[in-house]
């Protein structure tokens, strides 16, 4: 194994008072404003908590602290909530962890998918700690950090160790890795060791060892690790921890791809997730069996983009020997082809807006369009929250008459990088942790890994627990929730970082879901009005063809401004409370008690 080392900082303990006999122990004094355990130097307990990553899919980021010192594993961006009405991407908000930076040691990370690694662009800058990672995760950073121009030392800020395991030295942390098979080249297992006891975070994995592009799962690591008696805690993936059946394999998505190929009357089309470089060798080796030549569908624009997509995956894969360059071509090398001898790998298996498969859909690509010859095959499952823009891709592909293949219709069209029931059970036969912490996944799935800790992998605890509970643990010693952090997300809306509470959030949610209503009021300098208040409204009255709850709207604000004092005219505050209650009185009669619109009343001075 490869030691990377850290250079380490000397601190000399605290010079103890002498005991006097007969004297009485004095208490120790509190320090205020800390929690007990940040008074740590002596701490004999390791804490674990999550900023993202429980109880739902994706924007994973967890901290171990340790004698005052943290260490981040992964950094990932999470799925958009939907009713938040704008925003680019989802990631943690490291304000709380940001007070604590000098004393963070660095990011260790498990994998290179986007909800592991994916805020890495937003986050560090805050932190500017190293950035521990194998090669494939590196280069993925390396050429996402330039295609954004961020200010990075190649050789300072990402630290590369050798994806078959290493050891890194993060005082007063000891990080062991070894490889495990994931839906993603050199997936990483860790065993994070402290003077509190040892730590298995497993993130994510999966038993799935018919990968033939890389090495099987360390299953002698594994072992060895799993059965110490010392092994305090595991923290596990629970993804598909109630997927009952067997894992399906890569090869058998492979050899139901060459069927699909050989029986297919014009071009098939295939969609799944742009980092499976095994899964784009499977789908290589499937055309060539098949009589057709493989390409990806590279972009329309040819000019470069601030991020990392397939044809850069393709680029990164052939690098690393993962793929042959004769493997895959661009589809401008096979475009001249016949359409029977055409296979094409393509983004979009999610329904994402700019993806390739969507905008075929629309008609955007001028350079490739669906023919009903065509066979579409989403070689992926659905990710929760996606099912909507999924669903559409389906129906309009259907009405465009092309057959499509999906996991709905087909078997042994993905193989999954997460570990099902099968996969935990044979996981916890090996092994037998202190504490179970389930993580990644949502409620019930990490409820189902916690219960196979305990049955079959011995587990004395289990810690169901949520974002922001910092779980305190020691050897032979029940856990328990040391303190609670307020945890929310963060949505980077162009170039603007906006918090889950900021209000102008809060205003599109209320205008989703109660409209709103516009009202200029014409008055002069003593709050009189000069004119016939103007009216305009988004999603309550646009429909109202005889203008009637305008009109009423106009009377009642006229109304209820007339009826106020000399005195109360002179704060506006006043006059738009007047309006506010007024437009409530008719646009509550019309729709709704519960209808609570947005307002907004601009003043014409005259």
């Amino acid at each position: 194994m490869v030691k990377v080392k850290e250079k380490k900082s000397v601190a000399t303990a605290p010079k103890q008072p002498s005991k006097k006999k007969g004297a009485t122990p004095k208490t120790p004094e509190k320090i205020k404003g800390m929690n007990q355990h940040e008074n740590d130097n002596n701490d004999k307990k390791v804490y674990f908590m999550a900023l993202g990553g429980l109880e739902h899919i994706g924007q994973n980021m967890y901290v171990y602290k340790y004698k005052g010192k943290y260490l981040i594993v992964d950094c990932g961006m999470g799925f958009l909530e939907e009713e938040i009405g704008a925003g680019d991407v989802q990631y943690c908000d490291t304000t709380w962890l940001e007070k604590r930076k000098k004393d963070v040691v660095g990011f260790v990370i498990t994998h290179g998918h986007e909800d592991h690694i994916g805020a890495l662009k937003f986050i560090w800058p805050k932190f500017r700690k190293p950035i521990y990672c194998t090669r494939f995760p590196a280069e993925i950073l390396r050429r996402t950090f330039r295609g954004i121009e961020m200010d990075f030392d190649d050789a300072r800020d990402i630290v590369e160790f050798d994806h078959n395991g290493a050891v890194l030295d993060l005082n007063p942390f000891e990080v062991e890795t070894f490889h495990v098979t994931h839906s993603v080249p050199e997936a990483q297992m860790l065993i994070i060791k402290t003077g509190a006891g040892k730590i298995l975070h497993t993130g994510d994995w999966t038993f799935n060892d018919d990968i033939p592009i890389e090495a099987p799962t360390d299953f002698a690591r594994l072992k060895e690790i799993g059965s110490d008696p010392k092994l305090l805690a595991c923290m596990c993936d629970s993804t598909n921890s109630s997927r009952q059946t067997k894992q399906t394999t890569e090869t058998q998505v492979r050899e139901t791809l060459t069927e699909i190929m050989k029986n297919a009357p014009g071009r098939v089309l295939v969609t799944g997730y742009s980092r499976s470089l095994a899964r784009m060798k499977m789908f290589a080796q499937a055309a060539r069996a098949a009589g057709r030549v493989a390409a990806i569908k590279e972009r329309s624009n040819p000019n470069p983009v601030p991020y990392v997509g397939l044809p850069e995956f393709r680029e990164i894969g052939i690098e690393f020997g993962y793929i042959n360059k004769d493997d895959v071509y661009l589809h401008s090398d096979i475009k001249d082809l016949p359409a029977e001898k055409q296979a094409i790998f393509l983004t979009g298996s999610q329904g994402e807006k700019f993806a390739m498969l969507t905008r075929l859909c629309h008609g955007q690509v001028k350079e490739l369009k669906l023919q009903p010859t065509d066979t579409v095959v989403f070689s992926a499952i659905i990710i929760p929250g996606r099912e909507q823009d999924v669903s559409y891709l389906y129906n309009k592909l259907a009405r465009m008459g092309v057959k499509t293949h999906t996991i709905f219709d087909t078997d042994n069209l993905h193989a999954s990088g997460h570990a099902g029931r099968p996969e935990l059970e044979k996981f916890y036969d090996m092994v037998h942790p202190q504490v179970s912490v389930p993580m990644h996944g949502d409620y019930i799935n990490e409820m189902l890994n916690g219960k196979m800790a305990m049955e079959r992998g011995g587990a004395k605890h289990m810690m169901v627990i949520h974002n922001g509970e910092m779980v305190a643990l020691s050897d032979g010693a029940e856990p328990y929730v040391a303190e609670t952090i307020e945890t929310s997300y963060v949505v980077m809306e162009g170039e603007t970082e906006r918090s889950a509470n900021d209000q102008v959030y809060k205003n599109r949610k209320k205008i989703a879901s109660n409209g709103a209503v516009f009202v200029t009021l014409p008055v002069d300098k003593r709050g009189f009005l000069k004119g016939v208040p103007e009216v305009s409204s988004a999603g309550i009255f646009e429909t109202d063809e005889t203008g009637f709850m305008k009109r009423q709207i106009q009377i009642e604000i006229t109304k209820a401004i007339d009826g106020l004092t000399k005195a109360e005219r002179k704060d506006r505050n006043n006059l738009v409370r007047a309006v506010q209650v007024a437009s409530n009185k008719v646009v509550r009669a019309s729709l709704g008690s519960d209808k609570k619109p947005q307002y907004s009343v601009h003043f014409v001075q005259k």
